[in-house]
């Protein structure tokens, strides 16, 4: 929510105790607050860039990346704690606690504008630009996509013949939804879910990052709200149910810089880095992060290296 954007740390603050658009699925489009739920003090240093996440691993991984490329340069840039869902995050970058933030375009869109119809990539971004604050502009999308998703065991889908969420939703008194709280108010949530597809599940379990999963996986939830690249679908052999009705858009990797930071070298270093961001060497670095327990900054400098952007 991912990115509900959702959507959200967590993952890592309640696994790593923090992502996307993650790994036991916060949501781009969203993000619930790990430790942090109040917008950083203070201003970012000039001269240097301070890049935020939202508190999911996926999030912080992508910031991670952005700021080893940006000092490969010789640009100083800096990172911290993971902030917490979107409102906080852009509050912050209002307010230029920080300068730049990963973002999911679809569920930054849709932040900004509720009633979104734009679901094609080129689409969302050219509406996107149009909703954007003043002081605030995004970088080039990249290929990489992280979107929401409503997801179930196999057992689940195999016991009521699911392939859609519209087949879900003919079960929605049997159905505990897992998500991260804020997932309850998004339009890519259960508002969403609810005009679309009239999928009002009978009741909600408000979780952070891997919990939500977990919970799937051990019939606590008969559903839940899982970013598409997060490692938990692959490992638990979970089904992503389809979306004809597009709930969930084209959630493209995007970066949210304040325009007096976005100097055309600050450009240049950030769009080389989308331009090596795919879906799947992205969901490949989520699970070195999140299952098999590396650094993120570690993983993120080992990606720049790789991909000759120092």
């Amino acid at each position: 929510m991912k990115r509900t954007l959702s959507a959200t740390a967590l993952g890592i603050a309640a696994t790593l105790a923090l992502a996307a658009c993650g790994g036991g699925s916060s949501n781009p489009l969203s993000s619930g607050s790990g430790s942090a739920s109040s917008v950083p003090s203070g201003t970012a240093k000039a001269g240097t860039i301070h890049v935020g996440a939202a508190n999911f691993p996926e999030s912080e991984l992508i910031a991670q990346i952005y700021a080893a490329a940006l000092n490969a340069k010789g640009l100083k840039a800096t990172t911290g704690d993971p902030i917490g869902a979107r409102e906080v995050y852009l509050k912050a970058l209002q307010q230029g606690s920080i300068d730049l933030v990963p973002e999911y375009a679809y569920s930054l869109l849709t932040f900004y504008n509720t009633s979104a119809t734009q679901t094609a990539t080129s689409e969302v971004l050219a509406a996107l630009k149009m909703k954007l604050p003043s002081g605030e502009i995004v970088l080039n999308p990249a290929a990489a996509e992280d979107s929401n998703s409503v997801t179930v065991t196999k057992e689940t889908a195999d016991k009521w013949g699911l392939k859609t969420i519209a087949d879900l939703a003919k079960h929605s008194s049997e159905v505990t939804f897992a998500a991260p709280p804020e997932f309850q108010k998004r339009e890519q949530g259960l508002i969403g879910l609810k005009k679309k597809y009239n999928l009002v599940p009978k009741s909600f379990r408000g979780l952070q990052g891997t919990a939500i999963a977990q919970a799937l996986k051990n019939g606590q939830a008969q559903a839940a709200n899982i970013f598409t690249t997060d490692p938990s679908i692959k490992a638990d052999g979970f089904v992503t149910l389809q979306d004809p009705k597009h709930v969930f858009g084209s959630d493209n990797v995007v970066p949210l810089i304040s325009k007096s930071k976005a100097s055309a070298q600050v450009q240049s270093v950030i769009n080389a880095v989308q331009a090596k961001l795919t879906t799947a060497n992205l969901a490949a670095m989520d699970k070195e992060v999140q299952v098999d327990h590396k650094d993120a900054s570690t993983v993120a400098k080992q990606f720049v290296s790789d991909n000759g952007l120092g």
